[in-house]
């Protein structure tokens, strides 16, 4: 019997456990992340074990979420991380630098790797063919410190990509949003979702990764893709092909669930409130009026992404009831469309530039009015999360977003006479 790609990863780390769903397996680990609204805490612990230098291969400390320096208290974290991360041999990503999702896809994630990390989006970098898990902070310090991890074999569900992508409109973020339709928040805890099929050769690493990302909102332990060509170009980019290698599961292998997608199918989703998975066509929301719009978010700020927002916001303007507010993922996307003068053409439209950080997806900044509606290209819109308790938060994907910040109104791209080349 064939193996799938997880059962492959999971084998090739394991020191102690049976590989058969349901049954405890130990792991070695190759890459921990943490991030400061969680990592504090991390390096308290694994300071109080007693170990004097981190013993894994990889481990790097982010700054992407507390970035607000309203007093003392952020700052005087950021200085622990740092001071920690050089006394203990991690390497250390400071404020400004990126999320640590879109940063560590760029400079860290490597396909057939296993990481964990305190984060729920962690997944992020099943994206580039690594198992990618979520972890709280004492596991993250036991791991740093030597120990394996400990888990319960997940099941693994095959969801079969195929088809593509109705380009300009349909992005990767409706790939997500269809598969939140689907199976919902509930239900996926001790699952992976492996993504195969030919659908899979049509994405790039970063719209995989939005998919992956996202995945955390199922409750499945992970996501993952396949790596290929796709992903071999992606680390050329980056300068760091010699990582790659090309991982697939056996055509044989045997998965507890098989989904199909037809990528070609997919129209343009929208998340209502107040949870990822009531989802509905774009067009069933048309009129409805939001006065704030945000883009970027570790789901969706890769280059590619932001480069084609400002292609629909170049020349024109954002409608003056609307706030837009972009957030790039990293200072390596964020320096290449000052490059590429896409920065300007954002700032020309009236779109406000944030950090690259977490910034309005966790409500650190930039909060929504009360009772207003405020359309997101993020992962998350529970009551709260966005800072206003009584806003109402709807997910959709970014070239969506400008769209809708540019109309002063909920509507289906399409339906408009602006244009886009594929």
């Amino acid at each position: 019997m064939g193996k799938t790609l997880a059962q492959k990863i999971f084998e090739a780390h394991r020191v102690g456990g049976n590989p058969t769903a349901g049954e405890q397996i130990q792991v070695k680990v190759d890459q921990v992340i943490t991030q400061d609204a969680t990592g504090t805490m991390t390096y308290l612990e694994f300071e109080s074990i007693g170990v004097p230098r981190i013993k894994v291969p990889i481990a790097v400390s982010y700054v992407d979420h507390n970035l607000l320096q309203q007093d003392y208290r952020n700052p005087d974290d950021h200085i622990y991380l740092q001071t920690a991360a050089a006394k203990y041999g991690a390497y250390f990503s400071k404020p400004g630098n990126g999320i640590c999702h879109q940063v560590h896809l760029e400079r860290f994630a490597a396909p057939g790797a296993f990481q964990i990390g305190t984060d729920s989006h962690t997944s992020t970098a099943g994206g580039m063919g690594a198992i990618a898990i979520g972890v709280g902070g004492l596991d993250a310090a036991t791991v740093l410190a030597g120990a394996p991890f400990e888990i319960t074999m997940p099941k693994v569900v095959n969801i079969r990509l195929t088809g593509e992508l109705c380009h300009p409109w349909v992005s990767a973020m409706d790939v997500i949003l269809e598969v939140l339709r689907r199976f919902t928040v509930k239900g996926n805890v001790g699952k992976i979702m492996e993504y195969g099929g030919p659908g899979v050769k049509t994405l790039r690493v970063t719209e995989r990764a939005t998919i992956t990302n996202m995945g955390a909102e199922l409750g499945a332990t992970t996501s993952i893709f396949p790596s290929d060509e796709n992903t071999l170009a992606y680390l050329k980019a980056q300068k760091r092909e010699s990582v790659w290698k090309e991982f697939h599961a056996d055509p044989d292998a045997e998965y507890d669930e098989v989904v199909e997608i037809d990528l070609g199918s997919l129209e343009v989703l929208v998340a209502q409130p107040h949870s990822p998975d009531a989802v509905v066509p774009i067009r069933e929301l048309t009129g409805l009026k939001p006065s704030q719009v945000c883009i970027g978010s570790c789901t969706n700020s890769s280059y590619s992404m932001m480069q084609s927002v400002a292609r629909i916001l170049e020349g024109r303007s954002v409608a003056p009831s609307v706030s837009l507010g972009i957030n790039p993922g990293s200072k390596q996307v964020y320096e290449m469309l000052a490059q590429k003068g896409d920065i300007a053409s954002m700032i020309a439209a009236g779109a406000r530039l944030l950090e690259s950080g977490c910034g309005p997806c966790i409500g650190m900044g930039y909060a929504p009015a009360s009772d207003s509606i405020s359309v997101r290209s993020y992962n998350r819109n529970f009551p709260g999360r966005s800072g206003t308790k009584s806003a109402r938060v709807y997910l959709c994907n970014p070239l969506a977003c400008a769209v809708i910040a540019i109309k002063g109104e909920i509507c289906n791209p399409r339906d408009t006479e602006i244009t886009i080349e594929p």
